[in-house]
């Protein structure tokens, strides 16, 4: 039977260290430089192959990202975006070898501008770095087609200038929404006034008004750049009773050493 070749490359751009099927893992997920105009600063990034059997081609590139309104990555072509530091970013290697259980330290080395706009708005510059896996390894599917799987793993690269942060979420709008398939929501609209990335968790309770009885839903974490205006969904609990509700919204940040805080009243009907 004649095979039939398909590509598959697999976009992995995570939390945590990156590991896909073809075996590759790199981290750590987020490098963060602060350094002046006219500057060269150095940080390190290390590359494993865990697989026994299988040696990795890979190459570095460099692509430009921002948050959607929900906090969702979205790639840009490099150097498109006003906050792109991509044009100031080289590696030790771009392209390398990897043998069965091999691992690498790469250099990741920024080289901020002399003529750096200090005026604008672009406070935090980013990037994404991509590793990706130059020779696809060969499986068949159930019907016997040949498919070739890669991987392309994704590190988010940060940069600010060397001066004191500041960090703080203005809560814009908190409403309730009721939908017919995925249950009730939350939902909080913010904004980012900050001069850095911010990192920080959503923690969010509910006061049943009716009996006195308090529910801690799970805190979410949250990742966002100076200016975003953001959406956080707060799922609430698929077995909610009936009732009128008073919610706290509480954004922790900085350490946890600052917070914001909304509230809403509400009133929730069951489904029968």
């Amino acid at each position: 039977m004649k095979n039939v070749f398909f590509f598959v490359f697999f976009s992995i751009i995570s939390v945590l260290p990156i590991q896909a099927q073809t075996g590759l893992t790199a981290g750590p997920p987020r490098v963060y430089f602060i350094s002046d105009p006219g500057q060269q600063q150095i940080k390190f990034i290390d590359i494993s192959n865990p697989s026994t059997d299988y040696a990795l081609e890979l190459g570095v590139s460099f692509e430009d990202w921002s948050y959607s309104e929900t906090g969702d990555n979205v790639l840009s072509p490099k150097g498109s975006l006003a906050n792109s530091c991509a044009n100031w970013l080289s590696v030790s290697e771009p392209y390398f070898s990897l043998a069965p259980g091999e691992s690498k330290r790469l250099q990741v080395i920024m080289n901020v501008p002399k003529d750096l706009n200090l005026e604008s708005d672009n406070s935090v510059h980013t990037s994404m770095l991509f590793i990706t896996q130059l020779n696809p390894k060969a499986s068949a599917d159930k019907a016997g087609a040949t498919i070739r799987l890669a991987v392309r793993s994704g590190i988010k690269i940060y940069h600010r200038l060397n001066s004191r942060p500041q960090q703080d979420v203005e809560i814009t709008n908190i409403s309730y929404l009721m939908t017919d398939s995925i249950g009730g929501f939350l939902v909080v609209d913010y904004k980012v006034m900050a001069n850095t990335w911010l990192e920080g968790k959503v923690r969010s309770e509910l006061l049943n008004q009716d009996n006195g009885k308090k529910i801690n839903l799970s805190d979410i974490l949250f990742y966002a750049l100076p200016n975003d205006i953001r959406r956080q969904y707060i799922p609430l609990p698929p077995n909610l009773s009936t009732g009128k509700y008073m919610a706290s919204v509480i954004f922790l940040y900085n350490d946890q050493e600052s917070i914001k805080m909304g509230e809403l009243e509400f009133d929730y009907v069951a489904e029968k």
